[in-house]
This record gives C-alpha cells, structure tokens and sequence, in this order.
C-alpha cells in the first residue's frame, strides 16, 4: 500500500485522467464528445493526493481473438503516474489492483516500458513488423487472381461496410481487438489536427466481381521532393482483408501510386503476406517489435476459452505473485472443441509463471522457447513437445491498433 489512496473513477474524472496520462506521455491532451462517451470510469481507478489526481489506470470493455475463440478481454490503457510522485510504488498499487479486480480471464496492453509489466505477470504475446518500403526498389507483382475493383469509400459508408470485414480478421487471425460503433466512429475520426501534416485519410475498398466489398485500406499521404524529382511518403495505418484477391489488389495499389517513393505501415504481422507479393523483399525494411503484452487473471478460465492445435492432456503448475489465487496445479484436457481446465492435487507434468503462460497464450511463442532458460520446467519427459505443440497456432497474433 501507498500513502495515496486509490478509488474507483468517477465520470467527472474523465479530463483530468486525460491530462495526467497525456502529461505522462508528453503529449497534448485533447477532450471531445466521444471520448467521454468511451470513458469507462467504473472500469478506471484513480489515485489521489488530497485533492490533486496523481496515477490512473484504466481497462476498456472489449473482445480479443485467441486461438480458435473471440472472449472478453479487459484492455489496459491510460496508464500514467504524476512526474512529481515517481518512484512512490503508485504504478505498482494500480496495477497490482486492476490485475485484481477486472471480471475478464485476461488483460492486454499495448506497453510504452516494456520493462514494467513483466514484474506484474505480463509476458509479451504478439509481435509486430513496421514497415518502411523503398517503393523505387520494392517491385510489387502485377498478377491478378481474379477481377475486382478498387474504390474510395466515404466514412459514413464505411461505418456501415467495414466492420464486418474487421470481424472477419477477428475471427480468423489471434490479437485482433473487436470494435463497437463508438470504437468505430473514433477509428474513422479525421480531424485536421491529428494528420500531423498528412493529407485526409482515404479509405479504399475492393470490390470482388459482384460488386461485394471484401477487403479495406485506410490511408494517407504527404508529398515530398528530392533530389531527382517526387519522393511523395504513404502511410498505411490499417489494411483488412481475408480474401487473396483482395488482399494482393489492395497492396497492388498502394505500392505502385504515382510520384511515391516511401511507405509507411506499422502494423503487420510476423508472417504478414505482403512479403510474398514483392520481387525484392529487402526493400520492404522490416523492423519486429513487441505489441500485445498479455496477463492471464484466471488461469482455468482462460486456458478452457481458446482451442489447441493437438488433443493435449496435462498438469501445469502455475506460480503467481501478484494474484496468489492463480497459483497452483490445473489439469488441462483438451481434444478439439472439447476443453476442460481443473485444479488438481496430481503431479505436475510442466512448471511455469503466469508470465509466460500469458507469452505462449495467444500462439506465437513456443513454450520451449522458455525451457531454454529454466522458465519453463519438464517434469516429465515429452510433455514440453506436446505442450508446445498444443499451444502453437497456424497464424501469427497480431494486433493492428494501439488502444
């Protein structure tokens, strides 16, 4: 415990709790309408020096794609202490709190330090690949699959278009956060003030040979001269597209538009397709960074919400400092559809912390990966193969907003 006291938000804490995280993150802070409608206060928690608010955090009511499921997940943002109260284990009470109290199975984060959350049982689960393409050296293929069409789209048919496609990539790719109408209309917000002196934001859609939308870009640019001649920049901040077609029409676009030499995309997965339809994939600059920080809050719970990749029939003993009601031996059964997660007085075949079953959870780390350090512990012989096995996932997690 802190000498500041910590309570639940109220909502009209909603600007000051923006100040202070802004502040934190040095950056302006900007109130409007719909931010306060997305405020959530009794899902914030507020630290308080006498009067003065000094550390929040808040967690937004989403969904999350996991392996073979879509379930509730509280996504942790707004994380802030007062630079006048560092070091004064704020941050430490508020999470520690949070981690406590959110009714979810897990948490994510997108995390500013990296640093921090490990010592609060979070372990980095997803990965995420910018972007910076030499569009001089690139050479995007010209093939076609089959007929389509490209066109631009307003924002009030895109309220209405684009979020069953979104659902689709949830459903299909782990680390997708799903998106209400208020999430939506804040994606699609286009204020002159945030283009940090880009054009307006274009959203471009494809068409299959019906005339049915199946894939979706949202982008923009700034022009720009060299040397020798355009060297105008593309900002791609979000690209949905299950279908082939769509997916090689839509970067077919991009990478070829007129007077460009550099595009930008800062959220593409590990194993993101666009390296396929490239002739020199050294021009694309790939740069893999750490995205998704996940934190399982109920160890049976979430392990019986995804699916695994084999039939899998194991005893975890699970260790957990900050939520001491995690710890302890859980029976996973698993074959299918079929998944059961019990505790159990039974020998334990695997030892590990919450944090890396929180790493290996959405599929994209391997949990031999931390065997390798005496993270993870074989008790008996061949269950580390199966558990990785059983954990891994076909598709990488990827999470293609910062929330």
């Amino acid at each position: 415990m802190t000498e500041f006291p910590v309570r639940p938000a109220v909502a009209e804490d909603y600007e000051e709790m923006g100040a202070l995280f802004a502040g934190a993150m040095l950056f302006e802070s900007s109130v409007d309408d719909l931010g306060r409608r997305l405020f959530e206060p009794e899902r914030a928690l507020a630290a308080t020096d006498g009067a003065e608010l000094v550390g929040t955090t808040r967690a937004l009511t989403r969904d999350l794609s996991v392996p073979g499921a879509v379930v509730p997940a509280a996504h942790v943002t707004g994380v802030g202490v007062r630079a006048t109260h560092r070091r004064r284990g704020l941050m430490a009470e508020l999470i520690t709190r949070q981690l406590r109290e959110v009714p979810e199975a897990i948490a994510v984060l997108w995390a500013s330090e990296s640093g921090i959350y490990g010592r609060f049982g979070y372990g980095a689960a997803a990965f995420g690949t910018s972007y910076e393409v030499d569009l001089h050296r690139v050479g995007p293929s010209s093939v076609r699959t089959r007929p389509g069409e490209i066109s631009v789209l307003s924002a009030a048919d895109a309220l209405k278009e684009l979020p069953s496609l979104h659902r689709n990539l949830q459903e299909r790719r782990p680390g997708v956060s799903g998106r209400s109408d208020l999430l939506w209309e804040q994606r699609l917000t286009d204020k002159p003030d945030d283009r940090g002196g880009m054009t307006a934001r274009e959203i471009l859609v494809h068409r299959d040979e019906t005339g049915t939308i199946d894939g979706y870009a949202l982008w923009r640019g700034k022009m720009g001269w060299g040397p020798t001649g355009p060297a105008s920049e593309v900002q791609v901040e979000e690209l949905v597209a299950v279908e082939p077609a769509a997916y090689r029409a839509l970067w077919q676009h991009l990478l070829t538009l007129d007077l460009a030499a550099t595009l930008r995309f800062g959220f593409a997965a590990t194993d993101e397709p666009l390296q396929q339809l490239v002739t020199t994939p050294t021009a694309l600059n790939r740069r893999v960074t750490e995205s998704l920080w996940l934190r399982v809050t109920d160890v049976a719970r979430a392990l019986e919400q995804r699916r695994y990749a084999v039939a899998v029939d194991l005893v975890f003993e699970v260790t957990d400092e900050v939520i001491p009601a995690n710890a302890g031996r859980f029976r996973l059964a698993a074959d299918g559809p079929a998944v059961r997660c019990e505790r159990t007085e039974d020998t334990a075949d695997l030892s590990l912390s919450v944090t890396e079953l929180g790493a290996a959870y959405l599929g994209g780390r391997r949990l031999a990966e931390f065997a390798a350090t005496g993270r993870v512990i074989e008790h008996t012989p061949g269950t580390l193969t199966l558990a990785t096995a059983a954990f891994g996932w076909p598709i990488a997690p990827a999470s293609i907003e910062i929330f």
